[in-house]
């Protein structure tokens, strides 16, 4: 139990500092139902409130079945949307949620990272990954777009040549073709993956949170908007009170030495 409750599609840990998420539908590879977006809604909610590092991670690897971030969107629920249900940004809102959370977040990817699955990883601000990661966007093969995130995140993430061939051709990354275009920064073995999440998670909450959560603001602000955002930004953090304990404790560590 965690003070977000049980829910049906997720599994939760919760720290101090960090939330582990773990999508839960493994009969069906994780596909994002409505049931998962909704309570992925609830918990942006309770991080839009309570500003924690967020991971991100699927099933894992069990009884010798392989583990699985997320194979998609839930083709079933998908076959009956129409204009309407397009209209209404099911889960591309959602992923803009995601990745507008104030804190860093932490996509450990496993096994299949498709349709939406990898829309999902892409609002992610890292993504690391185990050898079996298999990362693409096949929605044109099902007569759709991918319409949550990819088609604009996946060339500022990849760059245009190998976006469109994702895209537009089809193209499935593996572990290694996704470690050379960066698009996850490292590799594991899926035993190790989550702890992998949680040294990167560790190494976040060392720095002073006020400032990373508003790097993060800065760094995806338009770039009409800077410098203006970066002095405003910048202006808050230097009468925090922890920027002065901070400096401070450099200051007298450095005359000790």
């Amino acid at each position: 139990m965690n003070s977000l409750g049980e829910k049906q599609t997720l599994l939760i840990e919760e720290r101090d500092d960090r939330l582990l998420v773990r999508l839960n539908r493994p009969e069906v590879r994780n596909a994002i139902d409505q049931q998962m977006v909704d309570e992925l809604h609830e918990v942006c909610e309770y991080l839009e409130q309570q500003p924690k590092i967020l991971i991100l991670s699927g099933s894992p690897a069990a009884n010798g079945k392989p583990g699985v971030f997320a194979s998609g969107a839930d083709i079933a629920q998908l076959r009956e949307r129409r204009a309407a249900d397009a209209l209404a940004g099911i889960n591309i809102r959602l992923f803009i949620r995601i990745a507008e959370l104030k804190m860093p977040v932490i996509a450990a990817l496993d096994g299949y990272v498709l349709g939406g699955g990898a829309e999902l990883a892409f609002a992610a601000d890292f993504r690391i990954g185990t050898p079996a990661i298999r990362i693409g966007n096949p929605e044109t093969s099902l007569g759709i777009l991918a319409a949550a995130g990819a088609s604009w995140r996946l060339r500022e993430l990849v760059g245009e040549p190998l976006a469109k061939e994702i895209l537009l051709a089809g193209k499935v990354l593996n572990a290694e073709e996704a470690l050379a275009a960066r698009l996850v920064s490292s590799l594991h073995e899926p035993a190790e993956l989550i702890a992998a999440a949680a040294a990167l998670a560790d190494r976040i909450a060392t720095q002073d949170a006020l400032a990373v959560q508003y790097t993060k603001s800065v760094f995806h602000a338009p770039p009409e908007a800077h410098p203006e955002i970066d002095m405003q930004a910048q202006a808050v953090l230097f009468e925090s009170e922890e920027k002065f304990a901070r400096m401070t404790a450099f200051l007298e560590k450095r005359t000790k030495k």
